[in-house]
């Protein structure tokens, strides 16, 4: 069992400010897990429905009548299950005194789960929990954490035949099962045909054009693919930057698949000898290094963008909070060295300072506002954002 503090407090903090939060994470990342614990902690009056048990989803066939006399925390897992909820809860939430409160938990996106935006409009406020992370695991563990991805039952495998085996299954059951379930109704071996191909594009800049002739279809029909995996919390996509200068700016985002340990599978490397020998290891290292550093920086994603221009200049990942700009190159080196593409993104982008982030061991200054920080020491030399 990995402990979730930092996640479980999170949300303790969102119920007592909301009458409705939401956990929505990828399947299988631990929101169950995560809800049981927050129960644990809550020390108050609960009631738990879990959708994908027949006998609690016919408990909620009329959801006004199960819910309204319930009293203290009322958990509803895999609620895109039942559509009907969120208008009920919307009255729920707008009673007097507030006798409950409702953590509802979804495998999608809230832009996905749209009825809950739409009749839950000021009343519910969303929290993503993703795979594990270095704070949970430790930063000693980065190499393993990198190579089985942050998926609970694939991370805590008993070994790396089994985690791998445990991502088949996965991704198997996932595209014929999960994806339909969220309205996802599209063939599942065209799908997986896609995730595998965006496996190999994992850190490029996405081309709707080369996509769709692989496929045989129009841009906009593999525009959707790419919108729905991401709906669904697989693939992640990097926004660009525009700095109004005097430079042509890529304008396309960058797609990742979300988790290290899928993109892995989806690529069949099996171990950390097959990882080592890919083409895919840079860019997989990039992606990985990424979440990490979102994760400890407590960086929303629409504070995160990745800035490139036609010329040739680029910045991995460029975070901006209010007037504070942070830049990050993610180099899979043991010996960062500044390069005139650090130099240009410094000065373009005002950045406040630029931080290396290296597989070597030491931190150590680069050149004014420039750092080299190792992945190993994420958690110790670079601080949260206020």
């Amino acid at each position: 069992m990995v402990e979730r503090r930092t996640e479980v407090q999170a949300v303790l903090d969102l119920l007592k400010r909301h009458p409705v939060v939401g956990i929505v994470g990828a399947r299988q990342v631990g929101k169950t897990t995560l809800a049981r614990m927050i129960v644990e902690r809550g020390r108050r009056q609960t009631e738990v429905f879990d959708l994908e048990n027949p006998e609690q989803l016919a408990r909620l066939h009329d959801p006004m009548l199960a819910l309204k006399d319930l009293k203290g925390l009322v958990v509803i897992d895999e609620i895109q299950r039942v559509s009907d909820l969120f208008a009920v809860l919307r009255v729920l939430a707008d009673r007097p005194r507030t006798p409950a409160r409702f953590l509802v938990l979804g495998s999608a996106s809230p832009e996905l789960l749209r009825q809950g935006s739409e009749s839950l409009a000021g009343r519910i406020a969303y929290h993503e929990l993703g795979a594990f992370c270095l704070e949970e695991v430790g930063a000693d563990r980065h190499l393993r954490l990198w190579l089985r991805g942050g998926m609970p039952r694939s991370y805590l495998a008993r070994s790396e035949p089994a985690s791998h085996e445990w991502r088949r299954s996965f991704i198997q059951t996932f595209l014929e099962r999960d994806l339909p379930q969220l309205g996802i109704n599209i063939n599942s071996t065209t799908m997986r045909r896609f995730w595998t191909m965006l496996a190999h594009y994992h850190g490029q800049t996405w081309n709707a054009s080369e996509f769709g002739r692989a496929f045989g279809v129009a841009d906009t029909t593999v525009r959707g693919y790419l919108d729905r995996l991401a709906a669904a919390l697989v693939v992640r996509q990097l926004q660009p930057w525009h700095e109004n200068i005097s430079k042509r700016q890529v304008r396309a985002p960058k797609v990742y698949v979300a988790d290290s340990g899928l993109l892995h599978t989806l690529l069949n490397l099996r171990t950390r000898a097959d990882l080592e020998g890919h083409p895919k290891i840079g860019a997989s290292w990039e992606g990985f290094a990424i979440e990490q550093v979102r994760w400890r920086l407590g960086a929303e994603r629409d504070e995160c963008f990745f800035w490139a221009t036609h010329a040739g200049a680029e910045l991995d990942l460029l975070v901006v909070r209010g007037r504070t700009r942070i830049g990050f190159e993610l180099k899979r080196t043991t010996a960062p060295k500044v390069t005139p593409s650090m130099r240009h993104a410094l000065k373009d982008l005002k950045l406040d300072r630029l931080d290396v982030i290296h597989a070597g061991e030491s931190s150590f200054p680069l050149a004014k506002r420039i750092r080299a920080i190792p992945l190993s020491r994420l958690l110790m030399d670079l601080e949260p954002l206020a």
